[in-house]
């Protein structure tokens, strides 16, 4: 079991999922069949849940992540690197008989990839496993869930979270059918443009739709619903209308954990009580400088590489 309730609240509880990404570095997908010889192959940590808490850790704010990984290698492999950037990690379970989850990444040379997610350990997260960590829930200012773990282990935490007042964020992937219980727990709704379209039911090729997509899903519940575009930036629908930012212009390298970046450095400006504009705009910031790397947790950028591209977006008139 987890150990007791001891360490400080945190400023961002994290609910979700721990992998090990196993990353390919392949010049095309393989056709059925077809064996390709890959230019590269390394490890990393990650798992959404697991990324977007090193995200928010490395934006300055104190993160606790709840979850679970395998008695394995793995796992104490997971647990380690969550620990080397100061995230709590009493809330995550040590499952035996279990493997930890893992994910098989395919990464192309233009920086898109293609991933094969196998949750083992991240399946054992049940509501009693929640419930039993509702203490700290109760006393984080932001909690983030994503849709790697299970759907009623992700409601419980949420309905606990909001029930006390904190802020609930839901990164709505992988994408699964939500009722409006669900949604009209949300304080946010983090989606990208494939994922928004699968919740709305119409499809999502550029920022009109998006914003159209974003007032939709917003009338089910959410206070906020955030729609993600890549380069083409994000859309956001709120109690004040709608609001679209660009993003700002780089080479991507490789754009495995960009949304956990965005969710990730969001909660952490929530957190800090930061601004609507600026939190988003750091959100994008930090998406942006890690796209321009190799690797998902190991390309998160810290507060001091945000601070220094939103300045010199301002230098250049881009920040919106």
């Amino acid at each position: 079991m987890s150990e007791p309730f001891a360490a400080p609240p945190a400023d961002v509880l994290v609910v979700g999922s721990l992998n090990m990404d196993l990353r390919i570095r392949t010049p095309r997908l393989p056709a059925p069949g077809e064996t390709l010889t890959g230019s590269g192959f390394d490890t990393d940590g990650g798992g959404k849940g697991a990324n977007q808490a090193v995200a928010a850790a490395r934006q300055g704010a104190r993160v606790a992540m709840l979850g679970a990984v395998g008695q394995d290698a793995h796992g104490a492999a997971l647990l380690a690197a969550l620990q080397a950037d100061g995230i709590d990690t009493h809330a995550v379970e040590r499952i035996a008989g279990t493997p930890s989850g893992t994910a098989a990444i395919l990464l192309m040379p233009d920086g898109e990839n293609s991933i094969v997610v196998i949750p083992g350990a991240n399946h054992a997260l049940t509501p009693e496993r929640v419930r039993a960590q509702a203490d700290r829930l109760r006393q984080a200012r932001v909690v983030v869930a994503q849709l790697e773990c299970p759907l009623d282990a992700v409601t419980e935490a949420l309905a606990i979270a909001r029930e006390a007042g904190a802020v609930t964020v839901l990164n709505a992937a992988p994408v699964q059918p939500l009722g409006d219980a669900l949604l009209g727990q949300l304080d946010w709704l983090v989606v990208n443009e494939i994922e928004a379209a699968a919740l709305a039911g119409m499809p999502v090729p550029g920022p009109a739709e998006a914003r159209a997509v974003a007032e939709q899903l917003r009338r089910r519940g959410p206070r906020q619903v955030l729609v993600t575009l890549g380069a083409e930036g994000l859309v956001l629908a709120g109690p004040e209308g709608t609001l679209a930012l660009p993003a700002p212009r780089v080479q991507a390298a490789d754009t495995t954990g960009a949304g956990d970046t965005v969710v990730g450095a969001l909660a952490a400006a929530l957190a800090a009580g930061r601004p609507l504009r600026e939190a988003l705009t750091r959100a994008q910031a930090a998406a942006a400088l890690a796209v321009t790397r190799l690797g998902t947790q190991s390309a998160m950028p810290t507060a001091a590489e945000v601070d220094a591209l939103v300045a010199d977006l301002h230098l250049q008139g881009d920040t919106p």
